[in-house]
């Protein structure tokens, strides 16, 4: 699991994961492993299908609890097709075969999975799994788009070499995708109707034809902030320096690679966002360019000339609407309360993250940081050592409350 992506504040909450027939049923091990370690607890239910490409037990080894393989269990439970829709936040199906979407999208309840998800109240999350020409079948296309009318999250097939050797659309999306949609099923959708800028990544500042000037930011501290904002209903825009993570493809890419490129796509998207956070590391000076070609070492010495950047935070949060709110991100090596504050006042911020980038676990390309965060109204935390994903969400958490 990629450090953005690993976010682990859903204890207490429940996750169902429907496998059915499918050489792509194994994958529903990692998805487990997954959701576990988010902090969920998970259940499972393996149509017969499924059970001759992987076994029960393997879920159960895994800890998912319980776990259902039959339409009518041995026992006191005779209401387990009930269960999802009673205890479950999210139902996940991974991978859904074309009979399962025959069997969902036309009310079918003839084995455990589909009754289970005919007595489920919410969206269901659908990832399908098939041969290319079977998907394109209009009969499984039909069946599709009944499921998404309804309001199902359909996680469509990635294209490639199938397990039959066939090149095309059908096999299983990648797990990390169905993965995040499983958590934004399971997270709160208070932020939806926000629309949400961020800036993440270095800029680099071009000087010759195959030299630059830029930090060592990876992006990781944005790229939380993005997923974090799409889990919790938001409509994501994220503007990318040079070397960013992967983002879910909801989230509206920009990439950039210069200081100027960054503030050109940040001013044209500000006027229509609700909330901006500028967690990128922005180059302050840009090197008066030699050109195009390769500089050639001559002299012992070697002087550059600078030019100042753009200051995007403070750019666009002093143009900030009074509907407008803003997050701004302070990259320190020393006296970091002192500089977060001068920093809420200069940009016309809501509120400052301040990092101790020289400290071990709080700099660049660490999956954790260690914040100072100060907002408008004076409040002011020390966070201790945390992931990343847990540092994003529990600020976006500060600014709904503000």
């Amino acid at each position: 699991m990629k450090p953005h992506t690993a976010f682990t504040g859903f204890l207490g909450k429940r996750m169902h994961l429907g496998i059915s027939g499918s050489i792509a049923a194994y994958k529903g091990l990692d998805l487990l492993r997954m959701f576990k370690d988010s902090g969920a607890d998970v259940g499972v239910t393996l149509t017969d299908s499924a059970q001759q490409f992987i076994t029960p037990l393997s879920y159960e080894a895994l800890g998912a609890s319980p776990v259902f393989s039959k339409m009518y269990p041995v026992g006191d439970d005779v209401f387990g097709h009930l269960m999802p829709g009673e205890a479950c936040h999210a139902f996940v199906i991974a991978p859904a075969s074309a009979t399962t979407l025959s069997r969902l999208a036309n009310g079918l309840a003839d084995d455990m999975l589909s009754c289970q998800a005919l007595a489920f109240p919410e969206k269901l999350v659908i990832a399908p799994a098939m041969n290319p020409r079977m998907w394109h079948n209009a009969a499984a296309q039909e069946n599709v788009e009944k499921l998404r009318r309804r309001g199902h999250v359909i996680v469509e097939p990635g294209c490639g070499r199938t397990a039959c050797m066939e090149e095309g659309q059908g096999r299983l999306a990648p797990v990390e995708d169905i993965y995040l949609h499983g958590l934004r099923a399971m997270s709160p959708q208070d932020m939806a109707g926000q629309t949400v800028m961020i800036t993440l990544g270095p800029t680099r500042e071009k000087w010759d034809g195959v030299r630059f000037w830029s930090n060592p930011s990876s992006g990781t501290m944005g790229a939380s902030f993005a997923v974090a904002a799409w889990l919790r209903g938001a409509d994501v825009h994220a503007i990318c320096g040079a070397g960013t993570p992967e983002l879910p493809s909801a989230i509206t890419r920009h990439d950039v690679t210069s200081a100027a490129e960054m503030y050109q796509a940040a001013d044209s998207l500000w006027k229509d966002m609700s909330i901006g956070v500028f967690t990128a590391a922005v180059a302050d000076y840009a090197p008066v360019p030699f050109g195009d070609s390769k500089f050639k070492k001559g002299g012992d010495d070697l002087t550059v000339s600078f030019t100042r950047t753009v200051d995007i935070l403070k750019t666009l949060g002093n143009a900030k609407r009074d509907d407008q709110r803003v997050i701004g991100f302070a990259a320190e090596t020393d006296n970091i309360h002192e500089n977060v504050k001068k920093k809420l006042a200069a940009k016309n911020a809501d509120i400052v993250v301040g990092n101790n980038v020289a400290k071990s676990g709080s700099g660049f390309g660490s999956a954790t940081n260690e914040v100072c965060i100060v907002d408008r109204n004076g409040r002011q935390e020390d966070w201790p050592v945390a992931p990343k994903p847990e540092v994003a969400w529990r600020v976006f958490d500060w600014l709904l409350q503000l």
